[in-house]
């Protein structure tokens, strides 16, 4: 379950900019990265416009941090996801763990479209750290780690591994994308559930 942003005003000196990466982080829920301004985010975190101004250099440089806390919360979910998976059959369990975590992108785009959206809106995200409270890894990461366990599992030989993560990742972003702003946004859920069991079994049958 994706836990929303913390929703206290208050903050200690020294962590205002936390306080105004999570209003952003509350912002970008609701409204996506066009929501996160400067001066909206420093009148949720309850300061002045002129506060932001000392931790953010501009407008860029605050959505690169709510960016990547928004990308922190897509790897929490993926690795909760991954972590439910008790099978006993090491290859097996690392096979079931890769799809959790594939279902798990597609479920945090559709059930949080603000956050996925904002995830990828900032080209910096990726290598912003911004203060981000959690040690998670990125989503890339964890796809990562994941093919690297199917492979230790023998699931996955070494050749197929190679690249795979490009593979995978597009596979479900892209479904991802055209479910919640493409064509394929006015499927329903059986038609969603079918869509989303395709395109695993087509990223499973590439890593056979």
């Amino acid at each position: 379950m994706v836990k929303a942003a913390d929703d206290s005003r208050g903050y200690h000196h020294g962590n205002l900019r936390d306080a105004l990466i999570e209003a952003g982080v509350e912002l970008a829920r609701s409204g996506g990265p066009n929501a996160v301004l400067l001066r909206a985010v420093s009148r949720q975190a309850g300061v002045s416009h002129n506060a932001a101004y000392r931790h953010f250099a501009d407008q860029e440089d605050l959505l690169a941090a709510v960016a990547q806390r928004c990308m922190t919360q897509l790897s929490l979910l993926m690795l909760e996801r991954m972590d439910q998976i008790r099978t006993r059959s090491a290859a097996r369990r690392a096979r079931s763990r890769l799809e959790a975590i594939g279902r798990a992108y597609i479920d945090f785009a559709l059930t949080e479209p603000g956050w996925f959206r904002t995830a990828f809106t900032s080209a910096r995200a990726q290598s912003e750290t911004g203060g981000t409270p959690e040690a998670a890894p990125s989503p890339y990461d964890v796809l990562g780690a994941a093919l690297d366990d199917l492979v230790l599992a023998g699931g996955l030989t070494p050749r197929r591994r190679a690249g795979a993560q490009y593979t995978a990742w597009s596979a479900v972003h892209g479904l991802s994308s055209l479910l919640l702003d493409g064509p394929l946004r006015e499927l329903t859920g059986p038609d969603v559930a079918r869509a989303v069991d395709a395109v695993l079994a087509g990223v499973n049958h590439s890593l056979a």
